[in-house]
This record gives structure tokens, C-alpha cells and sequence, in this order.
């Protein structure tokens, strides 16, 4: 059983990964989390009786979902669990699942969890559930479940699962809605019933006996940082890097050529930008990574040297200025990519769109990637995208699950899983891209890989992580050539299509081969150069 504690995700996000997980997953996860607030409801929900509030004046967001039971909520403090499993038939291969004996499971682990912490619970007849005093006139809710099972691509599998209430603020369960219909009888949370338990401690149990009642107490298990991690020790800027590390620099007619291009069309690429060691080789091919919406991030992450002053508005024509490059290039694949554009509303992919649109019109005959940011993992945002299809969907996670925090602090391990999983969803060819360097361990390498290819993306590329100057991240290790042909066969083997991996592979490097090899219905074997 691979588990996973996410931290704290929004509830569109964590439910984006859970279908991705249930789609396309062969291994059984435990996802650990907190959501933001949030009423949720099932097609059985009564909310003229139940909802008492409108949801936005308590900053909380209202969403319908496919599973069982009425109006619950979710929020900071409550500890959600959703276990993603694949399930025998009740009576063999070709029958349904026993969903009763799921349900009593789920139960008994949540009822073997307060145990654990002195409490006694358990359920009460005629209620979903786990209950405190079930059978006397107190009786008081802890815990509420919801699960669904039904047939995924391989197997009966599980989604959504059960909140249990460490610390929440009661208030939102007690004044707001009627949690689950129920109005004769009241919630409770740990803390009420005297237990301070940490959220920690709880997940903690949780996940050992979780993995001893469902893995064979055989688990996986990869947190995001609990806490922002002290500074990172690594090497002095000053420090030589290996031989494998210093790339073959030529500024010949063709380097030359591809700079005037750009330059006459006053564009940006994130080859400068980024100072990508594989300028020379790639500009002397005639290709290059057009980054649109400026050269000003809004972010401030780690280990990047784009600029983070105040962004401009976007150039309106930009989009015909990136055609006429990619015409006169004679590029048969396109890389686009952008800067994180959290002041505009939708985060600026109705350009990137724009950008795409117009690339088809001038050269119809081109394959389009775009390399994008996580939009704050807004659907109406992505769908803008989306909606152009463009040949290969790329979205970079960029380090483990642990190091999110340290390395990208306004982004997120979940959120980036389920950007790239909706997009998997409408039907795109998914890919991502991570460093090693950070400080990331071997086994955290091959869960990220994992957990990748389970919400089913086709692409990966790996590369060293080179810092940029004094004030960026220090590079902690260099990786050798031998690990990344490592990584690279374990990427494969779990069925990803193509990872391109070596120290100084960066995201859009060998971009065509790669789509190519994962079979992008509009991919061109032959790249037509200049």
C-alpha cells in the first residue's frame, strides 16, 4: 500500500488525484490529508433542510460529488482519508464487491485508531459512521464515511473514504449544516472528548494499522514536510562540478541565426531566461522554448533565476510574433512555455491558448507543447487550455514530496499530480519533469516515479539541478550518469512511455523524440530544421 500524506489540498484537487488513482493505479493507495473548507454533498442530499448558510460567507466552498450520504464538511483540523483500493468480488472474480464488509472495514480502522488513543468508539445501528457513547442518549459523531466502489479500468476500486475530527472548528458542523441529515444527535472532535492528539500522531496511527489491515503491513509512505525544513546544507556555489556537467558551448552561423530570429521578433525564451545549459545544442538545431507572458514570474521558487519583479500585461501580439518564429524556424515541434501568472484571473493560459491558436493557423503541420504552471489548479483555467489540445500537456512537479515546501513554497506536490491528472482526463499526452540534487533519497525518487505514472503520465524528463547563483538553493549532491540510467529503466518499467533522464536534460530537451516515443497522435518523426 503506497501512502501518502498530502497536507493540506483543496478538495477539487484531492478529488482530480483520486480519479486519476482510481483510473489508472494498479497499486492501492492511502491519500492523508486536510482540506480547506468545504461542504461536500451526494446525489442524495437534502439541501434546502440541511445547507444553512451560504457557503461563501464562511469561506468555504460547496461541492456536489458521486458518492453516498449528505451534506458533510471538511476543513482545517479534521484528518481525511482516502483510501484508493481495488476490491475482490464478493463471490468471486465476476461478482460484485462486498461494499457492506468495505464500509465495516473502514469503520473498524477508524474505531482501532481512537482505541489507540484511550478513546471507545463504535458504530451506532441505523447511522453511518463512528460514534462516541453510540448506544446511550449522548450519543456523538466523530467520525463521518462516505465511500463509492465501482469497477475502474482493471478492477473494483474504492474512492472518497472518511474525515475523522481531530481539532476542526465545530462551529462550521454545528451552526452551519446538519452533517449528514443528522439533527437528532451532535458532533464531536478528539479534542472535545479530551484527547490532544497532534493531526500528526493520529495520521501516523492511521497509516500503520490502515496498512496492517489492508497491505499486509507492508506500506510505502511519503509525506509532504509536516513543517518548513531548515535551510538546506549543500555545496559552495564556488564548488567544481564533475566533467559530466560542463556541456559543449558552439556559437556558430546556425546558434547565431536562431538568436537573430528571436531577437528580430523580440521574443524570450526560457533557454536565457533559465540559463539552460543546452542552449548552444539546441539553438544550433534551429529549436528553442519560447517562455510567453514576459520574463517576470509571480512566484519566487527555490532553484529558478527567472526574474520576480512586478509582470507587465501581456503583449497582445505575441501570439502572431511566436508563429512567424516558429515559421521561419521551420520547427515540426513547438515548445511553449510561461512564467507563473498569479495576477492575472486565469493565470494567463487564455494567452498560452492564444499562443497555440496561432501556431496551427501559420503552420499547420506543427506539434505544440506547453509547458505550464499550475494555474492554482483552476478547471475553468485549464479547461482554456484544454480546450486547444495542444499535442503534449506539460506541468514540471519538480522535486519530492518532501521538499515541496523548501524548493516551490507557492506550489504543491498534490496540486501538481492533479493538474496533470486532469489533463490526462481530456484526453491530452501528459508530462512532467523533477531534479535530483535537492537532497531528495533514492527511495523518494522511485515513489515520485510511482506516483506519477499512476495518474498516468507518458513523458518524464530528470535532470541535475544547477544553481543559479549564491541566493538560489545549494546543490547538495551531483547525481552520476549511472543513477539517472537507473531512474530511467525504473520509469519504464512502471510503463511510463519515454523519460529522458541525464544530468543535463532539462525540460523540453529531446521535447519531439520524447513525444514521439509516447505516441502523440499529431507527433512528426522528422524534425524539418532551418
Amino acid at each position: 500500500m503506497r501512502v501518502r500524506w498530502l497536507g493540506r489540498v483543496k478538495y477539487r484537487d484531492a478529488l482530480a488525484l483520486q480519479h486519476a488513482l482510481f483510473e489508472h493505479a494498479t497499486d492501492d493507495y492511502l491519500l492523508m490529508l486536510e482540506h480547506h473548507h468545504v461542504f461536500t454533498y451526494g446525489a442524495s442530499a437534502e439541501l434546502q433542510r440541511n445547507l444553512k448558510c451560504d457557503p461563501s460567507s464562511v469561506d468555504a466552498e460547496l461541492v456536489r460529488v458521486n458518492r453516498g450520504g449528505d451534506i458533510t464538511y471538511h476543513g482545517p483540523g479534521q484528518l481525511v482519508v482516502y483510501p484508493i483500493r481495488s476490491l475482490p468480488g464478493k463471490h468471486g472474480d465476476s461478482s460484485p464487491a462486498d461494499i457492506t464488509a468495505y464500509v465495516c472495514s473502514v469503520e473498524q480502522l477508524v474505531i482501532d485508531t481512537l482505541g489507540e488513543l484511550g478513546l471507545v468508539a463504535s458504530r451506532k445501528a441505523g447511522y453511518p459512521g463512528v460514534w462516541i457513547d453510540a448506544d446511550t442518549p449522548r450519543a456523538r459523531k466523530i467520525c463521518a464515511i462516505g465511500v463509492r466502489v465501482a469497477r475502474g479500468s482493471t478492477a473494483r476500486r474504492t474512492m472518497h473514504g472518511f474525515a475523522l475530527n481531530v481539532d476542526p472548528d465545530l462551529r462550521y458542523m454545528r451552526d452551519h449544516i446538519v452533517p449528514c441529515g443528522i439533527a437528532e444527535h451532535p458532533v464531536t472532535s478528539l479534542r472535545e472528548e479530551g484527547c490532544n492528539a497532534s493531526l500528526r500522531e493520529v495520521a501516523d496511527i492511521v497509516a500503520r494499522l490502515a496498512s496492517e489491515q489492508w497491505g499486509s503491513g507492508v506500506s510505502d509512505r511519503h509525506d509532504v514536510a509536516w513543517d518548513y525544513e531548515p535551510d538546506v546544507v549543500g555545496m559552495h556555489i564556488t564548488q567544481r562540478k564533475p566533467e559530466w556537467l560542463r556541456p559543449r558551448v558552439e556559437h556558430g552561423a546556425d546558434v547565431l541565426a536562431t538568436k537573430k530570429t528571436l531577437r528580430d521578433l523580440h521574443l524570450v525564451t526560457v533557454c536565457e531566461e533559465a540559463g539552460c545549459p543546452n542552449l548552444s545544442e539546441c539553438w544550433k538545431d534551429g529549436t528553442a522554448t519560447f517562455m510567453v507572458l514576459g520574463e517576470r514570474c509571480t512566484r519566487a521558487c527555490g532553484f529558478c533565476l527567472v526574474d520576480t519583479r512586478k509582470p507587465e500585461l501581456p503583449d497582445a501580439d505575441e501570439p502572431r510574433r511566436v508563429a512567424e518564429a516558429v515559421a521561419r524556424m521551420g520547427l515540426s515541434h513547438a515548445v511553449l512555455t510561461m512564467v507563473a501568472r498569479d495576477d492575472l484571473a486565469d493565470g494567463g493560459f487564455e494567452h498560452v491558448a492564444r499562443c497555440v491558436q496561432a501556431i496551427r493557423e501559420r503552420t499547420p503541420g506543427t506539434a505544440v507543447e506547453t509547458l505550464v504552471s499550475d494555474a492554482k489548479g483552476d478547471d475553468s483555467s485549464l479547461e482554456k487550455l484544454f480546450a486547444v489540445r495542444p499535442e503534449v500537456f506539460n506541468h514540471n512537479i519538480e522535486t519530492v514530496a518532501r521538499l515541496q515546501r523548501t524548493v516551490r513554497p507557492s506550489a504543491g506536490y498534490a496540486r501538481s499530480l492533479s493538474v496533470l491528472a486532469r489533463a490526462k482526463r481530456a484526453g491530452l499526452v501528459t508530462k512532467s519533469g523533477f531534479m535530483l540534487g535537492l537532497g531528495e533519497t533514492p527511495d523518494e525518487v522511485r515513489s515520485l516515479l510511482v506516483d506519477l505514472a499512476a495518474v498516468g503520465v507518458q513523458i518524464v524528463t530528470i535532470g541535475q539541478y544547477l544553481r543559479p547563483s549564491a541566493e538560489h538553493l545549494p546543490v547538495v549532491r551531483w547525481a552520476t550518469p549511472e543513477e539517472f540510467a537507473q531512474y530511467r529503466a525504473f520509469g519504464e518499467s512502471l510503463g511510463i512511455s519515454h523519460v529522458e533522464a541525464s544530468p543535463l536534460t532539462r525540460s523540453s530537451y529531446h521535447a519531439r523524440e520524447a513525444a514521439d516515443a509516447a505516441d502523440s497522435p499529431h507527433a512528426v518523426k522528422v524534425l524539418v530544421r532551418r
